[in-house]
């Protein structure tokens, strides 16, 4: 193929992001595999496709998403809509032969997700999940550090992502605050990002508990600000989790921690040595060389900071190895990863499988 054909299903927040990351993937990287042509956006909302096609530069707009699969031109499904409408989405584009990108979490449950899994299986259609922290390089070199040994023994790690955006009870109920149109919590929101990324870094888990809790336990209706009702998903979370590799930790996921902004850190460590990573400090992955003399005086230890910054591998071209980073960066390089196992026809990962996996983790510690 020469040219990809997009097209785009909910245009929010993330719909937004992604449709940035397709209208600049030809300067970020160069060569491209393949010309990427954005056709249709489509949205509950007539206004909101609308907008996607005046703001986003979409040819065309509707409000059913069927007339995406329909269109000749449209090679790629970009789900990007609240997580009950997955599955149909993701079933409907992929029967009908649409390579199929999606953002987290890939369903409502396990049960869900396995239908999905299922399909791709049988279509044999290229899909990837929006997993876009296995993107960060920082994080790309500390995988690349555990694979060649340099924490030898992993004996325990801790992560986090930590927001604050749900503090004020006077937050009205929306789809994310909605157990039938969201699934679950901060675990579906934030935690299903952390189960995938030490999974990424560590492997298989093992064992697994969790523990949560709703403190704003009633918030208003969007709808009529006047009249409350009971939230039944969790604003924190905290799970306790075992390794295939006997390594022990805990991950934590809340949208009540006040100060926090978009705090995504994690610390691991080993028999050899240790690393850090904040994602507020995403330039930098600090780690430790126990091996390192610690005489006279402390010798050469101590963490050091490995200036990861934007080096991405070619053909990464923009804005340059040696500037800061930035968010948007890790989505603009996870769908470039999409976009070249097209152009290659090889598998994608992270695909609907680790989705699943995610979700078997996140069903678990629910449980």
């Amino acid at each position: 193929m020469r040219e990809l054909g997009i097209g785009l299903v909910g245009y929010g927040f993330i719909g937004k992001i992604h449709t940035l990351a397709y209208r600049i993937l030809n300067l970020y990287y160069d060569p491209m595999p393949v010309k990427i042509r954005l056709v249709g956006v489509c949205s509950g909302h007539r206004e909101t496709a609308e907008k996607g096609v005046e703001q986003g530069g979409y040819l065309f707009g509707t409000t059913d998403y069927h007339k995406l699969l329909e269109h000749e031109d449209i090679h790629i499904i970009d789900c990007c809509t609240p997580n009950y409408l997955h599955k149909d989405i993701l079933i409907d584009a992929m029967r009908s032969g649409k390579f199929v990108y999606c953002e987290k979490p890939l369903a409502m449950n396990v049960e869900e997700a396995k239908e999905i899994v299922k399909v791709a299986k049988e279509t044999k259609i290229i899909n990837q999940m929006a997993f876009q922290y296995r993107f960060v390089p920082a994080i790309m070199r500390a995988r690349q550090l555990i694979e060649e040994g340099f924490l030898g023994r992993v004996f325990h790690f801790r992560a986090s992502y930590l927001h604050s955006g749900y503090n004020d009870p006077s937050r009205p109920i929306t789809w994310r605050l909605d157990k039938e149109k969201g699934g679950g919590g901060a675990l579906y929101d934030l935690g299903s990002h952390i189960i995938d990324l030490i999974r990424y870094l560590l492997g298989e888990y093992k064992d697994v508990q969790g523990f949560k809790e709703t403190f704003i336990k009633e918030r208003p209706l969007l709808e009529d600000p006047g009249e409350k009702r009971e939230v039944k998903v969790d604003d924190y979370i905290v799970l306790q989790v075992r390794m295939t590799n006997g390594a022990l930790g805990t991950l934590e996921a809340s949208r009540v921690a006040t100060g926090t902004n978009d705090d995504l850190s994690f610390e691991i460590y080993g028999e050899r040595g240790s690393m850090r990573f904040h994602l507020m400090e995403p330039n930098w992955l600090y780690i430790y060389d126990a091996t390192e003399p610690g005489e006279p005086i402390g010798g050469k230890r101590g963490f050091k900071a490995v200036e990861c910054v934007n080096r991405y591998p070619a053909p990464s071209s923009l804005p340059g190895p040696k500037f800061s980073i930035g968010w948007e960066r890790f989505h603009i390089a996870s769908q470039f990863n999409f976009i070249s196992c097209i152009a290659q026809d090889r598998e994608a990962s992270p695909s609907f499988e680790d989705g699943l996996y995610v979700q078997e983790v996140m069903e678990r510690t629910y449980k």
